[in-house]
């Protein structure tokens, strides 16, 4: 009950802002800062702009990347998968504000509208990102979103009913990693 809760808040909170979704960044007074906003910004408009190579620059060597579909990848796997979803996201929109910085840290919402390629059904993800930078680059980005929310969308029936249960995302992350894994996979 506790997590279904957390959950409304957490929709809740994204709604009551008074901002439309647009490329809206958080003033901070520090060089590093406004510095590490200009990476973040620089970041999601190369994927507004499906430039995922422009993506992959902001990214060190050494960078991981989890959410709760793709879980614990390294920097060569998110950079691919980044590349994968711009490649493969046809109709991919997207939007993002909020930009915040304190130190090596930062975060950003951003909202995704596309066509989910395997079921052919529209999805609005609302995801809020938390980054660690050093350097001038991403060393570990982590995206937060619904699952449930995104599975019933994505998946439709299926979602709806096992989308809350662990051996339906367990499912869904596997198919995503083996999707990955072809996609590199064909690259080389």
């Amino acid at each position: 009950m506790k997590y279904i809760l957390s959950k409304i808040l957490f929709v809740l909170f994204l709604f009551a802002s008074n901002k439309s979704f647009s490329q809206t960044i958080i003033d901070n007074s520090s060089g590093m800062e406004n510095t590490n906003q200009k990476l973040i910004t620089q970041f999601y408009t190369c994927f507004q702009n499906k430039d995922y190579k422009g993506m992959q620059e902001c990214y060190a060597d050494n960078a991981t990347f989890s959410d709760p579909v793709f879980v614990n990848l390294n920097a060569a796997e998110g950079k691919a998968m980044w590349e994968m979803l711009c490649v493969r996201g046809k109709d991919l929109r997207l939007e993002f504000k909020n930009i915040q910085t304190n130190g090596a840290q930062a975060s950003a919402e951003w909202i995704a509208y596309y066509t989910f390629s395997v079921t052919g059904r529209k999805v609005v993800n609302h995801v809020n990102a938390g980054f660690l930078i050093e350097n001038g680059k991403i060393v570990k980005h982590t995206d937060v979103f619904n699952f449930y929310k995104w599975s019933r969308q994505a998946l439709g029936i299926p979602g709806t009913l096992l989308g809350w249960t662990v051996f339906f995302k367990k499912k869904v992350r596997q198919g995503a990693r083996k999707s990955l894994n072809d996609f590199m996979n064909k690259k080389q």
